[in-house]
C-alpha cells in the first residue's frame, strides 16, 4: 500500500533538490526513497522506474525555467529581451546545476510535447522576431542561442572562468553584446 501523502508529485520534487545537491546524474529510486523516508519498493507505488522518474526531473524544471524566463521577458523587445532571457536562463542553470542539467535530458517526444519545451522554443523565437530573421536564418540563430548559454553555464559552473582578473559576469555581458550585435547583422543565408 502507498504511503499517505507520498504522490508522484512529491517524489519528483524531492528527486529535483537532490539533483540540486548531488548532482543530477546521482538522482537513483534508492537515493530518493532515503529522502522521502521510505523503502524502495514504496517508490515504485508512484513512479514506475528511474528513467519516468528523471523524466518528471526533467518536465518539471523545464517548466520552473519557462516560468523564469517568461516572467523576465514580460514587456520586452529587442536587446532587452534577449538580455532578460539570458539573464534568467543563467540565474536558473547557476542555482539549481541538477535541475538544469535534466533539461538537457532527451525525452520521449509524448512527454516532450506536454513538457514546457515548446514554450521555451516559443520564446526564444519570440525574442528572434525584433532582430527580423526567416527561415533558415532563425533555427541557426536559436541554436546559436542555446549553445552560448548553454556552454557559457557549463564551463562556468565547472571552474572554466575562476582564473584571470575578468569576472564571468562581465564576460558574460560582452558575450549578451556580441551576440546582440550578430543578430542585428546575421548574414543572410
Amino acid at each position: 500500500m502507498a504511503r499517505a501523502g507520498l504522490t508522484p508529485a512529491r517524489i519528483i520534487a524531492a528527486a529535483a533538490d537532490l539533483a540540486d545537491t548531488d548532482g543530477f546524474e546521482n538522482v537513483s529510486m534508492s537515493a530518493v526513497a532515503r529522502l522521502v523516508e521510505v523503502k524502495d519498493a514504496s517508490l515504485y507505488a508512484h513512479i514506475r522506474s528511474l528513467h519516468e522518474l528523471r523524466s518528471g526531473v526533467a518536465v518539471l524544471s523545464l517548466a520552473e525555467l519557462a516560468d523564469q524566463v517568461g516572467a523576465a521577458l514580460a514587456g520586452r523587445a529587442g536587446r532587452d529581451a534577449l538580455v532578460a532571457f539570458a539573464n534568467a536562463y543563467r540565474t536558473y542553470a547557476l542555482n539549481h546545476p541538477g535541475r538544469y542539467a535534466s533539461t538537457q535530458m532527451s525525452l520521449e517526444p509524448a512527454v516532450a510535447e506536454q513538457s514546457a519545451a515548446g514554450r521555451h522554443a516559443a520564446m526564444t523565437r519570440a525574442i528572434l522576431r525584433g532582430y527580423a530573421l526567416s527561415e533558415p536564418d532563425e533555427t541557426d540563430a536559436v541554436r546559436l542561442l542555446h549553445s552560448t548559454f548553454h556552454g557559457f553555464v557549463l564551463l562556468e559552473r565547472g571552474g572554466g572562468f575562476s582564473r584571470g582578473t575578468r569576472s564571468a559576469s562581465a564576460s558574460w555581458d560582452s558575450a549578451l553584446n556580441a551576440l546582440h550585435f550578430t543578430l542585428s547583422h546575421w548574414p543572410s543565408s
